[in-house]
């Protein structure tokens, strides 16, 4: 791979290459949206696309054929409206068939309550998209109240209209139904679990055992997966879990990963109990011969590590013995790559482990881009508070970009990772490589602390003159402005630091106009900064600068102007007048 380039998802365009983080996520956003607007001419427009002309022919990179074929009020026009996955449509074909004493079947109703329990009360998103383009410009006024109406909901709170409304389709169907098996009120149960009525999910559990139906396995995972919905206390959480799990074995219904994955995420919400009880689980799938998915061990490590100061344990050390040595494949919808722990408990030696997890086999895939910076962000900045300077810059050059974008985090982890090693000569190269190839030469932050850095402590003169060149490129991100863009703001600190820079490397003339320019802003400069500067003025030999930094000096009232006046006239050559 080569450690230069981007992402492979943005090779096709090199005018798009991002340049950080925000820069990524745009444009993956973009491109996915460029498929999505494919994918929807093609879908809505086919008879653009009957020309076949490719060799060989690809069926599925073809348009699907999305309206009903079947016409008049019959079962076979609402089986296909329900294939279609035409919400509204088959509800109101079965109600037709109901008034007109058609006798629906068992197997086509439960078809129609599949259906509305995985869509809930809403409709599909074929149906969204059609509605959506036949009143446009009618609802413009409307969608921009509701977007607004939507900023201002509480995090976590669901929109109007969502979840499981009293008396919906699915319930009211359901009731009418002349039969109803097994299949019939496990639909029911998943689908109000779902969509957030686990109360009445466990109701209609209650009457499945009362009619002497058995639940399946998918029905008895939803439920444990309700559990902390359905109690408040941590124990008869754990009680209620255990009363499904016996239901199961007396029903002879075998359990499977996601049943062992569904109470181990109930046992994130546990507390002390799930500690106590999590690894029995795991020992119980282990007995059961079923091997644990990646939402396994993530929901094994959140019980230990969430919520409480823990040192490293053998319980993760365990885990990644075990993900070291396997290349997963996705089994549960919460799969994904467990052990960001090992970065948040500061263990390199997990770090390392948990890296070699990543590369076995197809588990990088579990990462997306967004994640794949975050974990990557995470783990050199790790690498900058504990490794070795030299293994740090050789983990950054193979890193970025091809893996991840450093944030503004990363740049200061890199920043004071090189402070520490003593390496402060490799500053410049930071601030072009780096800082303003990513755009951050505008972030206060991160100038404050490079401007620290370069000015805290003398170098050779070569790297002083290095350091005076990021100084003038930093002076000019503070006095010019680009398109849109405002002039940073001068602090007192930044000023004098870019002021001592210059002065270090004999630019006296660069340095007075940021000495006059204290005054514009209301700052004092500091005794460092009078001092070096007149410093600077003795050995260029330039009696006007002292001269010019002492008044100054007594225009702002410092106190150290009589000592600079003092070491001008002993320093200096002056002639009578500038005495």
């Amino acid at each position: 791979q080569d450690p230069t380039a981007a992402h492979y998802m943005f090779q096709d365009d090199p005018f798009l290459m991002p340049r950080n983080a925000a820069n990524s996520r745009l444009f993956a956003l973009s491109k996915e949206s460029g498929r999505n607007a494919a994918r929807y001419i093609i879908e809505h427009f086919p008879q653009y696309f009957d020309k076949t002309t490719s060799e060989p022919d690809i069926p599925c990179l073809m348009p699907q054929t999305l309206t009903p074929q079947t016409e008049g009020v019959s079962e076979e026009a609402l089986k296909e409206h329900i294939y279609l996955r035409r919400v509204k449509e088959s509800v109101n074909l079965f109600d037709q068939l109901v008034q007109a004493g058609t006798a629906v079947s068992l197997e086509t109703t439960n078809s129609l309550l599949d259906l509305l329990c995985f869509c809930g009360e809403g409709e599909s998103a074929l149906e969204k998209e059609e509605e959506g383009q036949e009143g446009m410009e009618e609802e413009e006024g409307k969608a921009a109240e509701q977007k607004a109406a939507k900023r201002q909901l509480p995090r976590g709170s669901a929109p109007p209209g969502a979840g499981w409304r009293e008396g919906n389709n699915a319930e009211r169907i359901f009731k009418i139904m002349p039969e109803r098996n097994a299949h019939s009120y496990c639909t029911m149960i998943r689908g109000m679990v779902k969509h957030g009525a686990p109360a009445k999910a466990y109701d209609m559990y209650i009457d499945l055992l009362n009619e002497r139906h058995k639940a399946d396995v998918h029905t008895f995972n939803a439920l444990i997966a309700a559990v902390p919905q359905l109690k408040d206390k941590f124990l008869e959480r754990w009680e209620l879990a255990k009363v499904f799990l016996n239901h199961m074995a007396q029903q002879g219904v075998q359990p499977n990963l996601l049943t062992f994955n569904a109470v181990l995420k109930t046992l994130r919400r546990c507390g002390g109990v799930g500690r106590s009880m999590s690894l029995l689980v795991v020992k119980e799938m282990e007995a059961l011969d079923i091997e644990p998915s990646l939402a396994t061990y993530d929901h094994l490590l959140a019980v230990f590590y969430r919520g409480v100061h823990l040192a490293s344990s053998g319980i993760i050390s365990e885990v990644l013995d075990d993900v070291e040595r396997r290349s997963f494949t996705a089994q549960d919808p919460d799969d994904a790559l467990a052990g960001l722990q090992c970065c948040e408990l500061k263990d390199i030696r997990l770090a390392y482990r948990l890296n070699r997890a990543l590369e076995t086999g197809d588990n990088w895939k579990f990462l997306d881009v967004e994640q794949q910076n975050t974990y990557w962000s995470k783990f050199f900045s790790l690498l900058c508070m504990l490794e070795h300077i030299d293994v740090v810059l050789q983990w950054y050059k193979e890193m970025s970009p091809s893996l991840f974008y450093p944030s503004v985090r990363n740049i200061l982890d890199l920043l004071q990772a090189l402070d520490t090693a003593n390496h402060l000569d490799m500053l410049p190269s930071v601030w072009e490589a780096d800082m303003k190839q990513l755009g951050f030469s505008r972030r206060p932050e991160l100038l404050d602390e490079l401007l620290a850095l370069m000015s805290r402590d003398q170098h050779p003169q070569e790297v002083q003159l290095a350091f005076a060149t990021c100084a003038e490129d930093i002076r000019a991100v503070h006095e010019q402005a680009g398109r849109d863009q405002a002039p940073v703001q001068w602090t007192g600190s930044t000023l004098g630091w870019v002021a001592l820079l210059f002065c270090r490397a004999g630019r006296t003339q660069d340095a007075w106009p940021l000495m006059e320019h204290f005054q514009h802003i209301n700052r004092i400069p500091s005794e460092q900064v009078l001092e070096e500067f007149l410093t600077c003025a003795r050995q260029a030999k330039a009696p006007e600068e002292a001269i010019k930094l002492v008044k100054l000096a007594a225009s702002l009232g410092l106190p150290s102007a009589q000592r600079l006046k003092s070491r001008t006239k002993e320093e200096f050559e002056l002639s009578e007048e500038q005495k």
